[in-house]
């Protein structure tokens, strides 16, 4: 775990919670999700305050918290937001002096990795036995609940590869044919969740040898390693690159917007992880945290989720699926095994940035 850490502190070390740093107060107080650490607050009638760390999309997090507003206007939720993995190593960081009270939308492989370190508190959330068993701590009080799932897709801009006269590609083997040379963009697995559930998709995939063999070929290929999951895809709708190794919904999110994408759900399948709350151990839990955990699992967040993912943690029908994704999202997903990834994940984060880490873009 320490090595893991050390890999991120540097990208920590700028990040500050001080609420109403970076875009003023009037940005926290119409709740507006900030980057780089930055708390950022709703307006309460009381004193009742809780912190979420979070690494949910920017545009998805006030969707999400209006029903929470509505029901609870009397607590104040200050969110900060960042991408898995510098979230993951900000609150290993805190462990001696935790600041957040709950996490929202986390990796489940970062929460079992968190557990390792006990900085989790078991809570079963109002609404428990509405949750599948696989996106949930098999524990009779789980130290995390599940609230979606996302999955592996290349994001393809068509434009440029009709320029080049290519063809798309539609699996991980596409990926390392040297005409692509030079085209492709993926998150880093130390500081993007996406990045991570890449990695340890192929690995579970494939296998250790072939793994690690596809990912030397994949690395001739790749034009930059970014620190995010969704930028691979924002670049290749922009056209900074040509494809974008990232997760569906960001890719489908832009080709709505107009951008002259493709979105591939690769044809062995999609590394996957799950979306994850959890209660963090400190000496003074409040309710507000147990209550906020609560919601997040309700019906109407659950109906937010599934706006923009098709996999929800909720038992039973009623799931709709998004626009652009397949007609079976389950039978897309490998089979993965979250409890291996977590706990072979400082190996493999050591083992990737040795080999790959020299294409990573600056940290911010």
């Amino acid at each position: 775990m320490k090595k893991w850490v050390s890999l991120l502190l540097v990208s920590m070390m700028a990040m500050s919670i001080t609420a109403g740093c970076g875009n003023n107060s009037k940005d926290a107080l119409n709740g507006k999700a900030t980057n780089s650490g930055e708390k950022q607050s709703v307006e309460t009638k009381n004193n009742k305050e809780i912190t979420v760390y979070t690494a949910l999309e920017d545009d998805q997090i006030q969707a999400y918290l209006t029903s929470y507003n509505t029901q609870h206007p009397e607590t104040k939720v200050n969110i900060v937001r960042d991408s898995t993995g510098i979230i993951t190593a900000k609150l290993l960081a805190e462990k001696d002096n935790p600041v957040a009270d709950a996490v929202w939308g986390l990796a489940a492989t970062s929460l079992l990795a968190l557990d390792k370190e006990g900085l989790l508190e078991p809570y079963a959330p109002v609404g428990l036995d509405r949750i599948q068993d696989k996106f949930r701590d098999n524990a009779e009080t789980p130290k995390w609940v599940g609230i979606d799932a996302w999955e592996t897709a290349l994001i393809v801009n068509t434009v440029e590869l009709e320029k080049k006269n290519l063809p798309i590609p539609t699996s991980y083997e596409d990926l390392t044919k040297p005409e692509y040379k030079g085209m492709i963009v993926m998150p880093n697995p130390a500081s993007s969740g996406t990045g991570f559930l890449d990695v340890a998709g192929w690995l579970q995939l494939m296998g250790e040898d072939k793994g690690w063999a596809f990912m030397d070929k994949l690395h001739e290929n790749v034009q930059a390693y970014t620190h995010s999951g969704s930028k691979p895809a924002k670049m290749a709708a922009s056209g900074e690159a040509v494809i974008g190794i990232s997760f569906g919904y960001r890719g489908i999110t832009e080709k709505k917007k107009g951008a002259p994408v493709e979105v591939v759900f690769p044809s062995e399948g999609s590394g996957w992880d799950v979306e994850a709350n959890g209660l963090i151990k400190k000496p003074e839990m409040k309710a507000e945290a147990k209550q906020f955990l609560d919601w997040a699992i309700s019906d109407e967040p659950m109906k937010e989720y599934n706006k923009n993912y098709a996999i929800i943690a909720v038992k039973g029908e009623g799931t709709v699926i998004p626009e652009g994704y397949s007609k079976n999202p389950i039978e897309q997903l490998i089979k993965y095994d979250l409890v291996k990834s977590a706990d072979s994940r400082d190996a493999v984060l050591a083992e990737w940035s040795k080999r790959y880490d020299g294409k990573s873009e600056p940290k911010s």
